[in-house]
């Protein structure tokens, strides 16, 4: 016979379940807001990497501010949507202190290499650590002298269309990005899981 929370007299409670990630959502939405509000300003000051001087500050900050900025509530939803239902079960794998690693080593490499390849052209937005959750997720079940075929199959898959989207299609994405994402967190996950056994 099933009874309800109600009936039993437990109390259903709403926990902080997954503290990086939510925090990274957070941030990522105020940042969605003081885009609209200043009329893209933040944005263009914190949120988005690009060719900048090296004396100016902010050139450090954006670096790791880009992964924070969106475009628009789309661009926001669909990058925090694929955050929300991987990162949680990665921060209880890993713990919260390596995904906050992760996710500004992705940050960084992101930003460096938009920065010194793309001098004409800003780069903003969650998509880098989207796909190095993807291929982090992927390496939860390595071991000892094994790769997971799921591995292998997201990284053929994933790989293929984002060279595919590179080469052929022409929108406002950066492959590059989303590439060099999922090899740090193929790399991430490889040696976190190697420390790990």
């Amino acid at each position: 016979m099933k009874r309800s929370a109600k009936s039993s007299g437990k109390r259903i409670k709403i926990v902080l379940n997954s503290p990086v990630v939510l925090t990274f959502t957070l941030i990522a939405a105020i940042a969605l807001i003081l885009g609209y509000v200043t009329k893209g300003a933040s944005t263009a000051a914190v949120f988005s990497v690009y060719r900048s001087s090296l004396k100016n500050p902010l050139t450090f900050v954006r670096f790791i501010g880009h992964v924070f900025g969106h475009a628009n509530l789309t661009h926001l939803s669909g990058n925090l949507m694929m955050i929300l239902v991987i990162g949680p079960m990665l921060e209880e794998r890993y713990g919260s202190g390596p995904i906050v690693v992760m996710i500004l080593l992705t940050a960084v490499v992101t930003g460096v290499i938009h920065f010194i390849i793309f001098p004409s052209t800003a780069l903003l937005g969650a998509s880098g650590v989207v796909f190095a959750m993807i291929l982090l997720a992927s390496m939860t079940g390595i071991r000892d002298r094994e790769i997971p075929l799921t591995f292998i199959l997201v990284t053929l898959l994933y790989l293929g269309q984002q060279i595919y989207e590179g080469f052929f299609v022409s929108d406002n994405i950066s492959q590059l990005t989303h590439i060099i994402g999922g090899i740090v967190g193929a790399v991430f996950g490889y040696l976190v899981n190697k420390k790990r056994r």
